[in-house]
């Protein structure tokens, strides 16, 4: 199809990924807050500081698989690999949603038995308020350095990942405040099971995302009713049908449609039209059209079905 004017809207699915030297710092800042609030959590015997430690520890690991997706996403097509490796990212995102979810049972068990038990071991309250804050101010920080590319589907992982930590470095640290103020222990396991219940809805949220990339919905902030009722609006256009609008990858969309025309002739300057106005209106570079000839019922003796219009 013959290309028009790059120039696309920031639509949720038609972005540009984060680059991998920005993960690498995430990531460096991430581990090594995250090994030191597991030594401050095992220390403190606090739950909701082991499990900030553990979401960010995953986090950790998320950031190694974006790196690497992000990387692979980057590889040109090859002749076994027609659309480039774009759904790599996809694949890390799903991987990182994995981790969550296993977070999330490890995480929800130990809270549970402490409160089964009715008790819990004394928790250092000073460490914990700390730790919790340090956590905090660290988080924003990495948010900030991640939230300055417009994300794909493999960053938005990663930015739920930080998202996550950040509230439960807020619940750390509530956690911490409550101990010192009131000497109430058992704010610890509860805490660190709303933790773990921020975890299981970014998760979810993920695999939805996930989902609708691997079994070829239309992408979050499409419509495809929109999409068509704009194509039809193009002049010398008289209907759209079979109209399909899925995403390849976090980053690019795809649509395939076939047009039916007033005038064959006029197909080279339709295609360029309507390539330009997908540009333009919704972000999707990547279209395929069938050009189709009006059909007129012109009346023939001894014969009353459809014929092509000459």
């Amino acid at each position: 199809m013959p290309h028009a004017e790059d120039r696309a809207p920031h639509h949720p699915f038609v972005s540009l990924p984060a680059g991998p030297g920005r993960l690498i710092v995430s990531l460096g800042l991430t581990l090594t807050f995250a090994l030191a609030e597991f030594a401050v959590a095992e220390w403190s015997h606090s739950l909701a500081l082991l499990g900030d430690a553990g979401h960010m520890f995953t986090d950790s690991l998320g950031l190694v698989i974006a790196t690497f997706g992000a990387w692979l996403a980057r590889r040109p097509p090859s002749k076994h690999q027609t659309y480039g490796w774009g759904r790599a990212e996809v694949i890390a995102a799903a991987m990182n949603a994995l981790l969550m979810l296993a977070l999330v049972v490890g995480l929800a068990t130990l809270a549970v038995n402490r409160i089964e038990a009715e008790r819990t071991p004394p928790v250092t309250g000073w460490a914990v308020l700390v730790t919790g804050g340090g956590g905090l101010l660290l988080n924003l920080f990495v948010l900030g350095i991640l939230r300055t590319e417009r994300p794909s589907l493999n960053i938005r992982a990663v930015l739920l990942h930080v998202l996550g930590d950040l509230l439960g470095s807020c619940a750390a640290f509530v956690a911490g405040l409550v101990i010192v103020s009131t000497g109430w222990m058992m704010i610890d396991p509860i805490l660190s099971l709303f933790i773990a219940g921020l975890i299981l809805v970014s998760s979810v949220r993920l695999f939805g995302f996930v989902g609708r990339v691997l079994l070829e919905g239309v992408p979050y902030g499409l419509d495809v009713e929109q999409i068509g009722a704009s194509l039809a609006r193009v002049e010398g256009v008289r209907s759209i049908h079979d109209l399909h609008v899925w995403a390849l990858s976090s980053e690019q969309v795809a649509l395939s449609a076939h047009v039916v025309v007033e005038r064959l002739e006029d197909w080279p300057a339709l295609l360029e039209k309507l390539g330009g106005m997908l540009i333009r209106t919704f972000g999707i570079h990547h279209a395929t059209f069938q050009p189709e000839p009006t059909v007129q019922k012109i009346p023939v003796p001894g014969h009353t079905g459809p014929r092509r219009a000459p």
